[in-house]
């Protein structure tokens, strides 16, 4: 009876390992920050992942719902900043923040889409999903907020073309505030098959407006947009093999 039960256990434990050792790469190892938008009006952006530099050209757009006034909503970029983040000091800095103008002819659940945008292969600009670094943990941006009754949420795109929306938090404040959050294990970053990394891309951040809110303008600022990702791959004999642009090379100088 007892040998029994030793054996139970280990098949157990064992079971236990080979899940482990299957998804190592989803425990956190080496967690990094990310700096994924300043909002200064810069086209270019770029971070370092493992040695490796991620370069994307892109700006930003907005659109609203059904019930926007004319000429709603509006973007522009302006001069001002979290003072937690960067002090108060105004002389030589050349910070800005994204701020975006509102207002619906009604009361309701309305909404305004932030939402990257690049150049395509015919020149002209579409919706551009960014590729975010690593396994990303937490999504964090600092919102400037009026005591409006909206708030904001964050869509992500996993490796499956499904689309997640992350609740970043209410603006029923006044002034900046960090919003930050988190991504949950159910959503996967990682595949069984080679290579197992599976990104996520950041689609859009969506401003909805309660039914309690009033119409009339209504301003929201956003600066520092921020992933915290474990970048952590391991290592293996032949993992150059699972990186597909060394594939893609391999297979183009064969001439097959």
């Amino acid at each position: 009876m007892k040998q029994g039960c030793f054996r139970v256990i280990c098949l157990i434990l064992l079971a236990c390992a080979a899940g482990i050792s299957g998804f190592s790469d989803e425990l956190t190892i080496n967690s990094e920050a990310f700096v994924i938008e300043a909002f200064d009006g810069s086209t270019a952006h770029e971070w370092l992942v493992g040695g490796e530099l991620n370069s994307y050209e892109y700006s930003w757009q907005v659109m609203g719902s059904r019930f926007k006034m004319e000429g709603y909503p509006r973007l522009t970029y302006v001069p001002a900043w979290p003072q937690a983040l960067f002090g108060a000091n105004r002389q030589g800095n050349d910070y800005r923040s994204l701020g975006i103008l509102g207002n619906f002819q009604r009361p309701g659940y309305n909404w305004i889409d932030i939402y990257p945008v690049a150049a395509g292969a015919d020149g002209e600009e579409a919706a551009f999903e960014i590729p975010l670094p690593g396994r990303v943990q937490y999504l964090d941006a600092w919102l400037w907020g009026a005591n409006h009754d909206i708030y904001l949420e964050a869509y992500i795109r996993d490796y499956q073309g499904v689309v997640h929306v992350l609740q970043m938090g209410d603006l029923v404040y006044k002034g900046w505030k960090n919003l930050r959050a988190s991504v949950p294990t159910s959503i996967r970053q990682s595949k069984r098959v080679l290579p197992n990394y599976a990104g996520l891309r950041f689609v859009k951040f969506r401003i909805w407006t309660r039914p309690t809110e009033a119409p009339g303008d209504f301003y929201v600022y956003l600066d520092q947009f921020k992933v915290l990702a474990d970048t952590f791959e391991s290592f293996y004999d032949g993992d150059d093999l699972a990186d597909p642009s060394h594939v893609q090379e391999l297979w183009s100088a064969a001439g097959n």
